[in-house]
């Protein structure tokens, strides 16, 4: 028996080695390529730097496992901090770069523990819990990443955020020593508690070269406007109390005051206040009669009466906030938690967010001058309107303040869009609570009863019948930031105008027989004045300014070609 085969002249077909040759090559080929591909996963997740870290938790870095960092006396020490910067100028946006999700990056600094030559900390308490709340809450969002070559902002580790605890040189010594530092450019730093005695100054004494600073005190004199961040002053009760959201409406007390250690002065006015109104202002204090203890920070009195705090908060329309020895207080945050609608006394105070937020919706602000008519300035709010403020003031607490973590967030959120405008939160993203179905127009009339100090110009806007686009046009003009007072002039004799702030100045029996300007002498006589009072000056310091919006037929169904100003909302 014969086993059948090919042959040729030159033997066995070759076909079964041939196979064998090609599949060493495949497997050869195939191995090559899943090798690559593991090269490639691996460069793509292992750290590409030594300062790459892991995931910022608390739970793998503790302050007693931290490396020990020794500062010697002659380490350098950052300049006070320039005034004048701004985004442009000690910013660097090119780290940010351009990325599909238009977010930047956050790498926060490995824990560590400065000492000095002696071994004296830098901080007397280390690393406190709302700071290592803030920065887990970093840790966990979008905006984290422990790549430092791809970092847009580097936040340090050092907690900053009450200055009582720290020694302000060490503590600039420390921060010159970060690797990324670079005369801080690109670095965010947290403080909510700045200065100290006697002068308690409102921005962190501690040098920060070009640092930005979210700070939680700022004045008019510190706060650079577009650079730093205002935020609140945290209170610690909003993670120990819980309040039920309560039903905006009226409630037992029309406005109570319930801040301890108030300036005499203050308590003078308020007490008088409550003189001449009796039970519709409530004005407590500090209980004398309890031990001292977190148990007594809960409490306050009014004639050997107790009051739980913050729930007493809920029982009133109004809430004073006065400025203390700092401009921020925790107050505010426990008055917006409350419902209740916050009166903020402080001069030149930055109010939280106020870069974003519209605090015209959810509080009122009034001169520390004008303490003494307060009361009749608050009566002249409708009670729509006073609704509508406690409801806001309820949202801001929740959307913004109610948290480290949410206090975090929106200061990166602010800063994201400032990096990129193009792709920034809009003004009803930020103040329109999601869960109001903007389905029509709501009453923009929540405008400041008085009008601010800081220059600005007066809008007049002439109406007759329509509300829908009185409102409408409204909403668009008080988005301005430079607007100081909107008058509107309603036309219609016939109909009263909506419920709101609203200066109405149309008057049928009024005649215009006896006017200044109807007198032929009167345009030369004004001219005459106004020369003189220039030679005086020695020069003409008046500018000529004049603007004029006219909304005619914006929103009407015509064409677009006959419309006088089709763009109005781009004001």
């Amino acid at each position: 028996m014969y086993a059948t085969g090919k042959y040729t002249s030159r033997g066995p077909a070759l076909i079964p080695r041939m196979k064998t040759k090609h599949r060493i090559y495949y497997i050869t080929l195939f191995s090559v390529v899943l090798l690559g591909l593991i090269a490639t996963g691996m460069f793509q997740f292992w750290p590409h730097s030594i300062e790459s870290t892991a995931d910022w938790t608390i739970e793998k870095r503790s302050v007693h496992d931290a490396p020990l960092i020794h500062l010697p006396v002659s380490s350098p020490i950052p300049e006070r901090g320039d005034l004048s910067c701004r985004m442009h100028t000690c910013f660097d946006v090119y780290r940010c770069g351009y990325n599909p999700k238009n977010r930047i990056k956050v790498y926060i600094y490995p824990l560590q523990k400065f000492v000095d030559e002696l071994g004296v900390p830098i901080s007397s308490t280390g690393l406190s819990r709302e700071y290592n709340d803030l920065l887990s809450a970093i840790s966990d969002s979008d905006f984290y990443t422990d790549d430092v070559t791809r970092a847009c902002l580097f936040i340090p580790s050092i907690d900053v955020l009450n200055q009582n605890s720290l020694r302000i040189r060490e503590t600039a010594q420390a921060f010159a020593m970060l690797p990324r530092w670079d005369k801080g450019m690109n670095h965010l730093l947290f403080n909510m508690l700045p200065g100290g005695p006697p002068d308690y100054n409102t921005a962190l004494d501690v040098p920060r070269d070009r640092a930005l600073l979210a700070g939680g005190g700022f004045s008019t004199w510190t706060y650079r406007q577009g650079y730093d961040v205002s935020i609140p002053v945290y209170s610690p009760l909003s993670a120990d109390v819980e309040l039920p959201e309560r039903q905006p409406g009226p409630r037992r007390y029309f406005i109570l005051s319930s801040q301890t250690a108030i300036h005499r002065e203050y308590r003078g006015e308020l007490e008088r206040l409550k003189e001449e109104n009796g039970e519709a202002l409530l004005l407590l204090d500090k209980c004398t009669n309890l031990s001292q203890g977190a148990a007594s920070a809960r409490k306050r009195c009014y004639k050997g009466q107790v009051y739980d705090y913050p729930q007493i908060l809920q029982e009133s329309s109004f809430c004073v906030v006065l400025r203390g020895a700092r401009l921020g207080q925790a107050a505010l945050s426990d008055v917006l938690q409350a419902g209740c609608v916050p009166i903020i006394l402080a001069d030149s105070y930055i109010l939280p967010f106020s870069e974003v937020l519209d605090w015209k919706r959810a509080s009122v602000v009034i001169p520390e001058e004008k303490l003494s008519e307060m009361y009749s300035i608050l009566k002249s709010i409708p009670h729509r309107q006073v609704e509508e403020m406690q409801r806001q003031a309820r949202w801001f607490w929740e959307a913004y303040f109610s948290s480290m973590k949410a206090i975090g967030l929106t200061t990166l959120q602010i800063i994201n869009d400032r990096i990129y405008p193009y792709a920034a939160r809009t003004y009803e993203q930020w103040n329109n609570p999601p869960v109001v179905k903007w389905a029509s127009v709501n009453s923009p009339l929540f405008l400041p009863l008085i009008p601010p100090r800081a220059p600005g110009f007066t809008a007049v806007v002439l109406t007759y019948d329509r509300v829908e686009s009185l409102f409408r046009v409204i909403t668009e003009i008080s988005k301005v930031p430079s607007l100081a007072k909107l008058l509107v002039v309603w036309n219609n004799q016939n109909k009263s105008p909506p419920e709101g702030n609203l200066k109405k100045f149309k008057c049928p029996e009024c005649t215009a027989i006896d006017g200044l300007s109807l007198d032929q002498t009167h345009m030369v006589e004004r001219s005459e004045c106004i020369n003189k009072f220039a030679s005086v000056f020695g020069t003409m310091p008046l500018k000529v300014v004049e603007h004029r919006a006219d909304p005619v037929l914006y929103k009407d169904d015509f064409p677009e070609k006959l419309k006088s100003f089709p763009n109005i909302g781009s004001l």
